[in-house]
């Protein structure tokens, strides 16, 4: 052995450790400087996306202070005599229009509760400022000193209608188009006939305002609606931008039975009091599996009248508790129809590209995709009673929360119809289809009768009166739709 070799192959082992040490220094230096710009990166990203998140949370936040200047700000437009309506001088002079609370904000929309000559209402409006609307261009170009006349606000208006429902001339004078015209009224020539109802011509405080709610889908719906079904909440009023309809009970999902039962208990037992006299049932309270029945029937009423009763078929797209509401009398209520479209703005909406049935799908309204165009059918292949029963009739009914009834006769029967009738299809394209006749749309038709015959014979054999939840009959204050 050479003199030296052994501290020569130790110095090569320690060069070596001290290499690898070095080698894997230098890669965790690398690594944890990665690490630590991907954590600084992420933090930074996470910190800006709450910032953002907060701020549109914030400037969105239903607080009852920015509640009130909104109303606020409404009745200085009032007194400079930028506005005006039926509700202006109680809401901004008199002190008639009592603020209670603020609902929700959504996306811009504004909705308040409140008290107007001591009954509750709800004040709503699309968007916070009166300003955010587009003018009436006509409005523009008009000599101050002169007027529209009531024929040319006819016109002018009649137009925005059918803008906002999406039908077009030739589609309302149809005859039978549609949903099957038990109603072939033109919905604007309705409108129309409110407007004329007046001598003298309209000021630009009363255009500008019509205009601000004619840009307003749901109003616009529930106004024209409104004079032709029970089923959709009533306008009550309006001042400038905002609209107030009557106070309902909406349906919640977290409740069982959907809708708050007790209020209308005692009112069902007035009315039972009212009618039958001093008997014993009159004595006696609805029980709430009779209250449901009542509900389940006025959903099925709503359902055909929605679907028969105007040239049109309306489809309703959206199709949640939160979106109904009942009156005292048991009547159920449609008091969210921002997604509700008749027949030719339904074909519209259906009517884009697609790769699969999932692609033709818009919220609660379906069809199918003809894959060898690579287009969805501009016809929905579902129906508004198919997603009630599978969204509101399935809950109501299910073994689970009936309990040792859910074994009776009819009550099985009733669940077999609610699920039959929860996966039966009978669209509008079904039903062109089979000309109207059998099919599937003739099985949706048996569905909704067999349903309708189970119900009432539940009913019948709770011992119910016979007296359904039928129209509303209020007789209070009355808005047309410039009543200012």
């Amino acid at each position: 052995m050479l003199p030296g070799g052994p501290v020569s192959g130790g110095g090569g082992r320690g060069g070596g450790l001290c290499l690898l040490r070095w080698l894997g220094l230098k890669l965790w230096s690398r690594r944890g400087t990665l690490v630590f710009a991907l954590l600084w990166f992420g933090s930074w990203l996470f910190l800006n996306g709450l910032v953002l998140v907060h701020r549109s949370i914030l400037s969105d936040y239903c607080t009852d202070d920015k509640s009130k200047r909104i109303l606020q700000r409404l009745c200085l437009e009032f007194g400079e005599g930028s506005v005006t309506g039926d509700m202006c001088e109680d809401l901004c002079v008199l002190g008639l229009v009592e603020y209670k609370r603020c609902l929700y904000y959504e996306n811009g929309k504004k909705v308040i509760e409140a008290r107007w000559r001591g009954k509750p209402v709800i004040l709503k409006s699309k968007l916070e400022n009166f300003s955010s609307y587009e003018p009436l261009g006509i409005l523009d170009y008009q000599d101050p000193a002169d007027e529209l006349s009531p024929l040319d606000v006819v016109f002018y208006a009649t137009l925005e209608v059918r803008n906002s429902l999406g039908l077009a001339e030739e589609d309302e004078d149809e005859e039978g188009g549609g949903g099957g015209g038990g109603n072939n009224s033109s919905l604007a020539r309705l409108w129309g006939k409110k407007l004329k109802n007046r001598d003298k011509s309209y000021s630009k405080a009363e255009l500008a305002s019509l205009w601000s709610l004619l840009q307003q889908e749901e109003y616009t719906f529930l106004r024209v609606l409104q004079d032709l079904s029970t089923h959709v909440a009533k306008v009550l009023g309006s001042c400038g931008h905002f609209y107030a309809v009557e106070f309902l009970s909406a349906g919640h999902a977290w409740d069982q039975n959907i809708f708050s039962l007790e209020d209308v208990a005692v009112s069902g037992l007035q009315g039972q009091q009212s009618r039958a006299g001093p008997g014993p049932r009159a004595r006696g309270r609805w029980t709430a599996r009779e209250m449901v029945h009542r509900i389940a029937l006025s959903f099925l009423d709503m359902v055909w009248h929605f679907d028969n009763d105007f040239t049109h078929k309306l489809h309703l797209c959206d199709i949640k508790p939160e979106n109904f509401a009942i009156r005292k009398d048991l009547t159920v209520v449609a008091i969210d129809v921002d997604m509700a479209f008749f027949e030719p703005k339904m074909r519209d909406i259906l009517d884009q590209n697609c790769s699969s049935d999932d692609d033709c799908n818009f919220f609660d309204c379906s069809s199918r995709c003809n894959l060898n165009k690579r287009r969805c059918s501009p016809r929905r292949r579902n129906s508004n009673l198919q997603v009630i029963c599978e969204k509101i009739f399935r809950p109501w009914f299910s073994p689970t929360l009936l309990g040792a009834k859910a074994g009776l006769p009819l009550q099985v029967e009733l669940q077999r119809a609610v699920q039959e009738c929860s996966e039966t299809e009978g669209g509008v394209e079904q039903r062109e289809e089979d000309g109207g006749g059998g099919g599937e749309a003739g099985q949706v038709r048996g569905v909704h009768q067999r349903l309708l015959n189970i119900l009432t014979r539940l009913l019948q054999e709770g011992g119910a009166s016979r007296e359904g939840g039928g129209a509303w009959e209020g007789k209070g204050h009355v808005h047309t739709a410039l009543n200012f």
